[in-house]
């Protein structure tokens, strides 16, 4: 079976209290070896750093863009602790998920890019790569990455221009591509997804969010009862076929090329697959199942 890393999925989401593990235990069956689940906010970070000890995946600490309003001013010196604490675990991959949200209304623009600056320093200060959340503020978080420099990461759901993804590339970024790409209609970001450089993708779902078009219902379905699909990580690999057939690859060759540029996003990341591979599927799932 071919393998998949989905390098973004918030399993601690609540939109999975009730079947966390099964979900994870079906992604494992379609293939989806690794998921990546980044953090929000500071009470979420001890939920991430468990759930992918015990699934055998890894995770991000940081503080989401659309979290900084209700975060405390003293949140940036406590993530330094905890990221001081726990440095040295293998399965801490990145800082994330941070970044600048310009879409969402009532949010502090000032106030964001603090928290955004300053977990860079943090980047910087624990040589990690960074997460990043992108919506309408590429061309800010460009600059901000060119006044503190970290080693690379991924720009989660890109869904900028041509030029911004170049500049990105650029700064050593790879771009995460989900279930947005598989709407027709999605023209600009479906031509980006076909005609960028192979290594400069990789795979995500951003579950519960961002679903896939065979999970969406419109504003019309859901008044009429009809509730919108939850996105899971066991979708990877039908949003993998989406990519595979706007490039012209097989899904063997877009898995290979996915995960090599994972593990150079993520550089603690190749590790963990080769304790995982070593494991075997079988002694994972029932990890998973305990």
């Amino acid at each position: 079976m071919t393998a998949w890393i989905d390098t973004h999925c918030h399993l601690d989401a609540p939109e999975f209290d009730a079947d966390r593990s099964a979900v994870r235990r079906e992604a494992m069956v379609q293939g989806v070896g690794h998921c990546v689940i980044p953090a929000v906010e500071r009470s979420n970070w001890d939920t991430v750093r468990l759930l992918a000890h015990q699934h055998g995946d890894s995770y991000a600490l940081g503080i989401h863009p659309l979290y900084t309003g209700r975060a405390g001013d003293g949140d940036v010196a406590l993530l330094e602790q905890v990221l001081a604490q726990h440095h040295a675990d293998p399965r801490l991959v990145a800082i994330g998920e941070i970044g600048l949200d310009y879409f969402v209304p009532g949010l502090d623009p000032v106030r964001q890019e603090q928290f955004y600056r300053a977990q860079l320093q943090l980047a910087r200060r624990f040589d990690l790569p960074v997460i990043l959340h992108v919506r309408r503020s590429a061309d800010k978080l460009l600059k901000g990455l060119r006044d503190l420099p970290v080693r690379g990461g991924i720009a989660h759901a890109f869904n900028g221009s041509l030029q911004q993804a170049q500049a990105f590339i650029g700064l050593g970024f790879k771009l995460g591509f989900g279930g947005a790409m598989t709407y027709d209609r999605a023209l600009q970001l479906r031509r980006l997804a076909a005609e960028l450089p192979e290594e400069a993708l990789v795979l995500e779902t951003d579950a519960p969010d961002i679903p896939p078009h065979w999970l969406y219902s419109t504003a019309a379905q859901r008044a009429e009862g009809q509730p919108q699909g939850r996105n899971a990580p066991a979708e990877l690999p039908r949003i993998a076929e989406a990519l595979a057939e706007l490039r012209g690859l097989s899904l063997a060759a877009l898995a290979r090329a996915t995960t090599a540029n994972a593990c150079a996003a993520l550089p603690r990341l190749a590790p963990l697959l080769a304790l995982r591979g070593a494991k075997g599927v079988d002694a994972v799932q029932n990890e998973i199942e305990e």
